[in-house]
C-alpha cells in the first residue's frame, strides 16, 4: 500500500467494501481499540451532533465560535462538495493530503481481517488526525442517525440534537419517533444533551429522560429572540446576551443558539464581543450560500428532504422577483414532499439526473412527477445543462435556487467556479 496518493486511497476504499453504509459499532470500535494501543494519546474535549437538518450550520457556527475566542478546534463533517479534505478540518482549514494518506496508512496496518467502510475509514481517519494534533476542541458530526453511527464509538462530552424529521427512513425507521430514538443513542448519562428540536414526535421526552442524559431544550431551557437585536438567553452563561441582528429563518437563529448552549455546557468560557462577530460573519458551503453569476444572484442550498425544502422556502418568500430552480435528488429522497414544499416560491423547474452518482433518482421520474403536479418546468441531460439554461433565460429581475442534494450543489459550484465569474 505504499505511496499511494490521497486519490488513490479513496479509489481503493470506494471499491473495496461492498455496502456505501453498513450501521454497526463493532468493527469500527476495535480498530480503534487498536489504533489507541498503538497511540496512547489522551481525547481531546468532544462534541457530537445529530439532527435531519441543521448539523452542518451548527457546526460552522460552533467551529467560529472556538476560533473566534482563539481556542483551537478539529471539525469533522460529511460530505463534501469540491475535496474529500473539506471533511477534516484544523482550526477552520481543511488538513492535507499527506496527513490524511499518513491516517488511512495507520488505520489500514490496524485493520488486518476487518473490512471498513469509506465512510468508517474517514471517520477513523478524522479522530486519528484529531487525537495526534490535541485541538482544544473536536467538533464531530454523525454521519447518519446516531445510535449505530461510526462517530459513536466516541464517548463524547456533550451530545447535540439538532432536529428530527423524516429521511434515510431505510435505515433508520419510517416515522419521526423511531427516528429520534436512533438519534438519541449519541446521548451519555450524566453529560449534557443540547436539543435544538422543538417540534417533538410522540414519547420524545420520555426518550431523552431514558438516555440518563442532563438534556436541555431549546425554547425551554435556553432561548432567542429573533430581530434587532438577536439575544440568546443561555444555561451556564450571564445573559441574556445581544448578538446583533438577524433576520434570517427561525432554523438558523436556533442553530446558532445551540452552538452557544453546547459550547457553555462543554465548560468553555465564551466572550459576547467575540461571540457576536463569529456568529455574524461565519459562513457555510452549500446552505443559503449567495454567489452574484454574470450579474444574476445565485442560492445554493443542500435542502434534501421536506423539512428543510420547507425551510428553505420560508427563507425565499421574502425574496423579490421570480425564481428559478434548478433540482435533482437522490432515490431515498421524497421528490414529492419537496416539490409540495418548494413549489410555492418556485417560477419554473430547471430538472436533471445527478450524473455522477448511482443512487440519483431518475430524470424522467422527477420530471414526470413535477409535470402531473401541474408545476412548470423542463428535463435535461444534466445538472450543469440545467444550471446553464436556467441562467441564459433568466432576466435581471429573477433569481435561481438550486437545491436537493449535495451532489446537485457541488455540480453546479464546480461549474461556476470553472467558468469563473463568481462574485
Amino acid at each position: 500500500m505504499a505511496d499511494l496518493s490521497l486519490a488513490d486511497w479513496l479509489d481503493l476504499l470506494e471499491s473495496r467494501h461492498p455496502s456505501e453504509i453498513e450501521l454497526g459499532l463493532q468493527r469500527v470500535n476495535e480498530v480503534w481499540r487498536r489504533l489507541q494501543a498503538s497511540q496512547q494519546q489522551t481525547a481531546p474535549l468532544a462534541i457530537t451532533v445529530a439532527g435531519t437538518n441543521g448539523k452542518g450550520s451548527c457546526l460552522a457556527c460552533m467551529q467560529a465560535l472556538c476560533l473566534e475566542q482563539g481556542y483551537s478546534v478539529g471539525l469533522f463533517t460529511s460530505p463534501h462538495f469540491m475535496r474529500y479534505n473539506e471533511r477534516i478540518c484544523l482550526n477552520g482549514e481543511p488538513v492535507s493530503d499527506s496527513l490524511i494518506v499518513s491516517a488511512f496508512e495507520q488505520i489500514e496496518h490496524q485493520c488486518q481481517d476487518i473490512s471498513l467502510t469509506y465512510f468508517e475509514f474517514g471517520t477513523l481517519a478524522a479522530l486519528l488526525i484529531f487525537y495526534q494534533a490535541q485541538p482544544d476542541v473536536m467538533l464531530l458530526e454523525v454521519g447518519l442517525g446516531g445510535r449505530l453511527d461510526a462517530i459513536n464509538i466516541i464517548d463524547a462530552d456533550v451530545a447535540v440534537l439538532t432536529s428530527v424529521a423524516l429521511d434515510h427512513q431505510d435505515w433508520l425507521g419510517d416515522s419521526r419517533e423511531k427516528i429520534a430514538r436512533e438519534k438519541l443513542g449519541i446521548a451519555r448519562r450524566n453529560r449534557p444533551l443540547i436539543i435544538g428540536e422543538q417540534d417533538y414526535p410522540r414519547g420524545f421526552e420520555q426518550m431523552v429522560a431514558d438516555t440518563g442524559a442532563t438534556a436541555l431544550y431549546a425554547g425551554k431551557d435556553f432561548s432567542c429572540t429573533q430581530g434587532d437585536p438577536f439575544s440568546v438567553d443561555l444555561v451556564g452563561n450571564a445573559g441574556p446576551w445581544q448578538i446583533g441582528s438577524l433576520h434570517q429563518s427561525s432554523l438558523l437563529a436556533i442553530n446558532k443558539t445551540v452552538a452557544l448552549q453546547a459550547l457553555c455546557a462543554a465548560g468553555l468560557k465564551l466572550d459576547s464581543g467575540h461571540s457576536r462577530n463569529a456568529l455574524n460573519t461565519v459562513a457555510l458551503m452549500g446552505r443559503q450560500q449567495r454567489l452574484n453569476v454574470g450579474g444574476l444572484e445565485v442560492i445554493l442550498d443542500v435542502a434534501h428532504n421536506p423539512a428543510a425544502a420547507r425551510a428553505l422556502a420560508q427563507c425565499l418568500r421574502a425574496e423579490q422577483g421570480p425564481l428559478l430552480a434548478v433540482a435533482s435528488v437522490l432515490d431515498d429522497k421524497d421528490w414529492s414532499g419537496i416539490v409540495h414544499e418548494m413549489s410555492p416560491v418556485i417560477a419554473h423547474w430547471h430538472i436533471a439526473e445527478i450524473s455522477d452518482s448511482p443512487r440519483a433518482s431518475k430524470g424522467q421520474y422527477l420530471f414526470e412527477l413535477l409535470y402531473n403536479a401541474g408545476h412548470s418546468g423542463d428535463l435535461y441531460e444534466s445538472i450543469q445543462q440545467a444550471f446553464l439554461e436556467a441562467i441564459n433565460v433568466a432576466t435581471e429581475s429573477h433569481k435561481i435556487v438550486v437545491f436537493g442534494s449535495f451532489h446537485t450543489v457541488a455540480l453546479v459550484l464546480d461549474l461556476i467556479l470553472a467558468e469563473g465569474n463568481s462574485e
